[in-house]
């Protein structure tokens, strides 16, 4: 019975790195829709292969709660997984609404190589490598991983402010460019929330090693 069980905890695992890598795409279509455009398209196919893979990792872990009636550790360990698939479900939605806009941003006004789009794209490298980690740190059972994906987190906020200040900046001194400067804020945004669910994987993974989740008691 356990060796069954662990190969289903294995298909777990494959299914949420399968996941993790749709997610990944979708996120780098997304910003290379802000600067080309014409990518809408694959950014929605992708964002309903995620939502897929959710409908099928929730199928898995309902069949090992209810099949296999886990324990302890494992229980933790799916319960983890079901709360994150549904941030991962969350990022494929904010990578789809990023590429929404951007089709609009570059059919009105192609977006400019400016320091702010400079710094957007680093936010999305931040957050991209922040859901690569939490989900890696969940595969591998990685404590000391799952709490650099939260420091990292910082790193996303920093260029956050600095791109929404700068933006505000932008509309004061010029307010015919005011919706430009809004829909790159409304991107900067997401690419923020996407690193905020990051961290919310990451908290998972820390809740299925150790019981403890947000500062509340062990379970």
């Amino acid at each position: 019975m356990r060796i069954r069980f662990d190969e289903q905890l294995d298909t777990l695992n494959r299914e949420l790195i399968e996941m993790g890598a749709l997610c990944e795409e979708a996120i780098g279509l997304s910003l290379k829709s802000l600067k080309h455009g014409g990518l809408y398209s694959k950014v929605k196919a992708a964002e309903g292969e995620i939502d897929k893979k959710e409908r099928d990792i929730e199928s898995l872990c309902l069949k090992l709660l209810l099949q296999q009636q886990p324990v302890a550790r494992d229980l933790r360990l799916i319960s983890a997984a079901l709360k994150m698939i549904t941030d991962m479900e969350r990022i494929g939605d904010q990578a789809k609404d990023i590429a929404e806009i951007s089709e609009y941003i570059v059919a009105s006004s192609p977006a400019e190589c400016c320091e702010e789009l400079q710094k957007i794209e680093a936010m999305a490298k931040e957050a991209t490598a922040m859901v690569t980690h939490s989900v890696d740190a969940f595969v591998k059972r990685d404590l000391e991983l799952s709490h650099r994906v939260m420091e990292q987190d910082d790193a996303v906020d920093s260029l956050f402010t600095d791109v929404k200040e700068a933006l505000i900046s932008m509309i004061a001194a010029d307010r015919a460019r005011g919706g430009y400067a809004l829909d790159l804020l409304m991107i900067a945004k997401y690419f923020e929330r996407i690193g905020d669910h990051a961290v919310n994987i990451s908290e998972w993974v820390e809740f299925s090693l150790t019981g403890i989740h947000k500062g509340e008691s062990e379970l």
